[in-house]
C-alpha cells in the first residue's frame, strides 16, 4: 500500500510538470510557425521545456518499472545506461536553467563595465553557442558517470540502486575521485552562475532605484 501511495504521487506531480512545460513548448512552437523565428529566450525556454520534460519522463518510467521488474536494473549494461540518460538530462536542465538567467542578468541589469556592454551586444548571436556547450557538457559527464559504473561493476563492486540509478557504494580511489569531481564542478558552476546572476540583477536595479530617488529629490528641490 505505501509503495502504491508513493507511485500514485509521484506520477501525479511527474505528470503535472509534464503538462506545464509541454504547454510552454506547444506556445513556443506556435510562435515559431507564425513568426518564422523564435527570440533568444525563447529558444532557451524551448530547449529548457523539452530537457524537463525529458527528464520527467525519464525519471518516472525508471521509477516505475524499478518498482514492478527490480531485477532489471542488474541487467548490463541497464543500469550504465539508466545513469547516462539520468545524468544527461539532469545536467542539461541545470546548465540551461543557468544559460536562462544568465541571460536575463545581461539583458536586463545595467553597467558601465567595457566587457558586460560587449556581452550585452553579442548575447544573442552567443546563445546557440551556449546551448550547444551546455549539451556538450552534459553529454561529456554522462559519458563520465558510464565509465565509472562500468569499472565499477567490472571490478566487481556493489551498487545500490532503489531510489537513484547511481548511487553507488564504491571505494573512491583516484578514477572515481576524479570522475565524482567533474560531476561535483558541474552542479557546483552551474549554482554559482544563477547566483551570481542574480546578485548582479539586485544590485543592478537596487542601484537604479537609488538613481532614480535621487532625481525626483532634485526635481523636487527645484520645483520648491
Amino acid at each position: 500500500a505505501y509503495g502504491a501511495t508513493t507511485v500514485a504521487i509521484i506520477t501525479l506531480e511527474v505528470f503535472v510538470g509534464m503538462w506545464i512545460n509541454a504547454f510552454i513548448v506547444c506556445v513556443l512552437c506556435i510562435a515559431r510557425v507564425k513568426k518564422k523565428t523564435l527570440n533568444s529566450n525563447q529558444k532557451i525556454l524551448l530547449l529548457l521545456g523539452c530537457s524537463r520534460i525529458s527528464l520527467l519522463c525519464f525519471m518516472w518510467v525508471s521509477h516505475f518499472l524499478s518498482k514492478i521488474y527490480p531485477s532489471y536494473l542488474y541487467v548490463h549494461p541497464i543500469l550504465q545506461l539508466l545513469a547516462t540518460l539520468q545524468t544527461f538530462f539532469n545536467y542539461s536542465n541545470l546548465w540551461v536553467s543557468a544559460c536562462l538567467c544568465g541571460f536575463y542578468c545581461i539583458k536586463i541589469a545595467n553597467f558601465r563595465n567595457s566587457f558586460f556592454i560587449y556581452l550585452k551586444v553579442k548575447i544573442d548571436r552567443m546563445v546557440p553557442w551556449l546551448l550547444l556547450g551546455s549539451e556538450i557538457l552534459a553529454l561529456a559527464i554522462s559519458i563520465v558517470i558510464y565509465d565509472v559504473i562500468e569499472t565499477a561493476q567490472s571490478n566487481n563492486l556493489t551498487f545500490t540502486c532503489q531510489e537513484n540509478f547511481w548511487e553507488a557504494g564504491i571505494k573512491m580511489d583516484k578514477h572515481f575521485f576524479s570522475s565524482f569531481f567533474l560531476a561535483g564542478f558541474g552542479y557546483a558552476a552551474s549554482f554559482l552562475l544563477v547566483i551570481f546572476s542574480a546578485v548582479f540583477l539586485l544590485f543592478s536595479l537596487w542601484r537604479h532605484k537609488c538613481t532614480m530617488q535621487k532625481s525626483s529629490m532634485k526635481d523636487l528641490s527645484m520645483n520648491a
